[in-house]
């Protein structure tokens, strides 16, 4: 194990987390708040602290996926709790399991929320909320590549492998550093895109700033209580379409940059993203048509929440829970689906689920046909068996670790539809769920033990499982 490679990334995360924290700084010098104060000493207690493990750079620059893993789920544990105290110094949420709640629920672009009302909360704070999202969308780290020439040279693919959301990771360009900074450069392109269009609707620079954040890292905290639900209808479909929009794989704009539009849209996980989508919007308007209102009206808000949810961003413009159950069961069903992998959305991912699909085809051709040799492939590749492995051994965690957090969850009393989809919406990083965490309420109530169950989730969830595991794994710490 490189403990100085590890010690010397940690240094780093936290360094850069001192500089992220000028932005809420800013905003509390400009709405003369004394909350900011909060940001300061936070900012001089990262930067001292990430100065001390940083100061030594490692003898041994080389490290390998076990080390990159470890770097990834620690910073982001780190990242997380020092993150939070800003709430806690400023006393806006004086609980400390609560602010490590809310943290991570922004780090990890999930958006769940203990907050009752969120429109109580000083404005530096509701910034700081709504950037964790933008900063944890396409990741800490691969932001730390793109501006830090990092010990470890191309080894560092290691740590964006760790960090980046789907099946697989490579880089686009040659050298690693390069893809890292053409994916920010997409990254912050679209998001001033979409933070133009907004103030052009005539949403207030702060809230469309915030909006944009959680729309751009597929996060979903706002800063009305309504989330997006008293806005006009314009705000509402550009969100609608920036949050699809943040839920493709980033390969297909770089793509599209580099002039091979043909090779992008023949993507075979895009298609099926969309499809999919598509698909859900169709048969929820047909529902809740069928129980009343009008087809546009219906539309509007089905279009709006199938994005929401299955890009895991969570902002809500009307309160789904009284939707029949047939809408809410295609909710629930995109909240596992998810966006696509190398996105900045959660869930299982749109190419897992055409793999899994495509190996059940395999396996019942192969029982109708023995002799018959198949393969399985996946934007004109075929996956080895390798993928295959990870795949399935990823589904395989997923369903346990799930299971054992719906049990813990479950001492707390609250019915099923609430405790299940709690889970769903914390371990995809979606944000509201149903029942009593709801989009019109929030997770309060849930007890301290199933708040930090839940708050692992969505590390667990956003980070892919596995590097979150290998930290309990006896045989990651021998020599």
């Amino acid at each position: 194990m490189n403990y100085g490679s590890i010690r010397y990334i940690i240094g780093c995360i936290l360094k850069v987390e001192a500089l992220l924290m000028l932005l809420p700084m800013a905003a509390a010098v400009i709405y003369r708040e004394r909350s900011g104060l909060a940001f300061v000493v936070c900012a001089l207690l990262c930067l001292g602290v990430g100065t001390l493990l940083s100061l030594k750079k490692p003898k041994k620059t080389t490290y390998y996926a076990k080390e990159g893993y470890i770097s990834v789920a620690l910073g982001w544990i780190v990242m997380s709790i020092m993150g939070c105290l800003p709430f806690v110094f400023s006393g806006e949420i004086p609980s400390f399991v609560d602010a490590v709640f809310e943290i991570i629920s922004g780090f990890t672009t999930t958006g769940a929320s203990i907050l009752p009302d969120v429109e109580a909360m000083s404005r530096c704070m509701l910034l700081w909320r709504s950037f964790s999202h933008w900063v944890g969308g396409m990741g800490v780290l691969v932001f730390i590549l793109a501006i830090l020439p990092l010990a470890g040279g191309e080894h560092n693919l290691q740590l964006m492998k760790a960090e980046s959301p789907g099946p697989s990771v490579s880089k686009l360009v040659p050298k690693l550093r390069a893809t890292a900074i053409t994916l920010y450069k997409i990254y912050l392109g679209m998001t001033i895109i979409m933070l133009i269009l907004l103030i052009i609707g005539r949403m207030p620079v702060f809230d469309a700033l915030c909006i944009t954040f959680g729309t751009a890292g597929t996060g979903g905290f706002g800063v009305l209580n309504s989330s997006m639900g008293s806005y006009s209808p314009y705000l509402q479909v550009v969100t609608t379409v920036f949050m699809m929009l943040f839920g493709v794989n980033f390969s297909f704009y770089f793509l599209i940059l580099y002039r091979k539009a043909k090779d992008a849209f023949s993507m075979e996980e895009v298609r099926w993203y969309f499809a999919i989508y598509f698909s859900a919007v169709f048969l929820m308007t047909a529902s809740l048509t069928v129980q009343g209102g009008g087809i546009l009206h219906n539309f509007h808000h089905a279009a709006f929440q199938a994005a929401s949810v299955m890009t895991t961003t969570g902002y809500s413009t009307t309160d789904f829970n009284l939707w029949p159950s047939f809408s809410k069961a295609i909710l629930l069903t995109l909240m596992f689906i998810g966006a696509c992998a190398g996105s900045t959305g959660g869930g299982i991912k749109v190419s897992r689920v055409i793999i899994y699909m495509k190996s059940v085809k395999k396996e019942m051709a192969a029982l109708i046909h023995p002799r018959s040799v198949k393969v399985t492939k996946l934007e004109g590749k075929v996956v080895d068996d390798t993928m295959l492995r990870s795949v399935f051994a990823f589904l395989s965690a997923y369903l346990v670790i799930f299971v054992v957090s719906l049990l813990v969850v479950s001492l707390d009393g609250f019915d099923l539809e609430t405790n299940f989809s709690a889970v769903a919406a914390t371990f995809n990083n979606i944000g509201p769920g149903l029942g009593a965490v709801g989009p019109v309420s929030n997770f309060s109530a849930y007890s301290v033990l199933s708040k930090l169950v839940l708050s692992l989730d969505m590390l667990i969830g956003r980070l892919e499982i596995f590097p979150i595991l290998l930290l309990f794994a006896p045989s990651t710490w021998k020599k």
